[in-house]
């Protein structure tokens, strides 16, 4: 897999991760693939992907069954969600504003090119 370089890959994977909780991949309550399986799925060491476990797990966003593997909590993708969203108000929603500036772009052709998106 390709990784971008102004991101840790550990992180991009959790950001995999996230994706895979809030489009239902990978259910609350169900286990996810062992850090050796995504590892080598995604063609990194494990030690790199033992990292996205944790900083997840820390997150309350998966939890360890110890002998058995790991699991989305319970409100997992809730939380996903919420984690996703306060990453994009902070970082990418500045940039967006940033640009629109620089292009001299209004709200309203952003509020009419997303209204005709959904089409």
């Amino acid at each position: 897999m390709e990784f971008e370089d102004n991101k840790s890959i550990f992180l991009q994977i959790a950001d995999i991760m996230l994706s895979m909780i809030i489009r239902k991949q990978w259910k609350e309550n169900e286990r996810i693939p062992s850090v050796r399986d995504l590892a080598v799925e995604l063609e990194v060491n494990p030690n790199t992907v033992m990292r996205s476990y944790t900083h997840l797990q820390e997150s309350e966003i998966i939890y360890n069954k110890r002998g058995v593997g790991y699991f989305v909590e319970k409100n997992g993708c809730a939380k996903a969600k919420g984690l996703k969203k306060a990453e994009f108000l902070t970082q990418d929603l500045p940039q967006i504003f940033d640009k629109m500036d620089v292009l001299d772009m209004s709200m309203d052709e952003i509020v009419e090119l997303f209204n005709n998106r959904k089409s």
